[in-house]
This record gives structure tokens, C-alpha cells and sequence, in this order.
């Protein structure tokens, strides 16, 4: 078992920036795909980025490509979610999650097996 615990989440003005990380305690999740999911109210959990286990394969949602960026640490347990250029339309409560590498399904949900609670992350002026 992996359990996720994301942080880094609060009140962002448009334009600003936020980083959130992702501690994994239990399991060591290095073997594993890391991936960040956001849900917006009102609206289905959408994939955001996802990094493979070493680091070697990342992709990113065309929304958030350029000014989001995905990376590990594996000897931290830990993953991060660098979030620039931030708008309203990124509000959500922003979820990672782990699992073993898929390639072709990389933005699905039923591709990870462990997820965290969530951490809201709320963008407005």
C-alpha cells in the first residue's frame, strides 16, 4: 500500500504561482507513475500531468502544457506540481495519484491505484 498525502494548495492571485508536493508514505512509490488530477466544481475529475518512475516519460493536459510542470523526487518519496501562469479556470481540488506505467493510458484514472485527498487550490484576484 501507498498513501499520498498532497500540500501546497491555498489562494493564488491570477497570474501567480503555486507549488504543490505529494508524500507517499508506506510503500516506497519509485516503482510507480506519479500523476497530478484536478476536479473543478461542478465538473469531472480531469488528468493534469504524469511522470514516469524514473523520470524518463512525461505528458501534460494540452490545458496546462507550458505552465505546469511535473517532477519526483524518489529518494523523498515526495512528487511536486509547479503551477505558473495560473488562471481562474485552474481552480480545483488537485489530486495525486500513483501507479505502475502505462504509456497509452497515462491520463486515465483506473490506471493508478493509489490516490491522495486533495488539496484545493483556488485562483482569484
Amino acid at each position: 500500500q501507498v498513501q499520498l498525502v498532497e500540500s501546497g494548495g491555498g489562494l493564488v492571485q491570477p497570474g501567480g504561482s503555486v507549488r504543490l508536493s505529494c508524500t507517499g508514505s508506506g510503500r516506497a512509490f519509485s516503482p510507480y507513475s506519479l500523476a497530478w488530477f484536478r476536479q473543478a466544481p461542478g465538473k469531472e475529475r480531469e488528468f493534469v500531468a504524469t511522470i514516469t518512475s524514473t523520470g524518463s516519460h512525461i505528458y501534460y493536459a494540452d490545458s496546462v502544457k507550458g505552465r505546469f510542470t511535473i517532477s519526483r523526487d524518489n529518494a523523498k518519496n515526495m512528487g511536486f506540481l509547479q503551477m505558473n501562469s495560473l488562471n481562474v479556470e485552474d481552480t480545483a481540488v488537485y489530486y495525486c495519484a500513483a501507479g505502475w506505467e502505462d504509456r497509452t493510458r497515462f491520463n486515465a484514472e483506473d490506471v493508478y491505484d493509489y490516490w491522495g485527498q486533495g488539496t484545493q487550490v483556488t485562483v482569484s484576484s
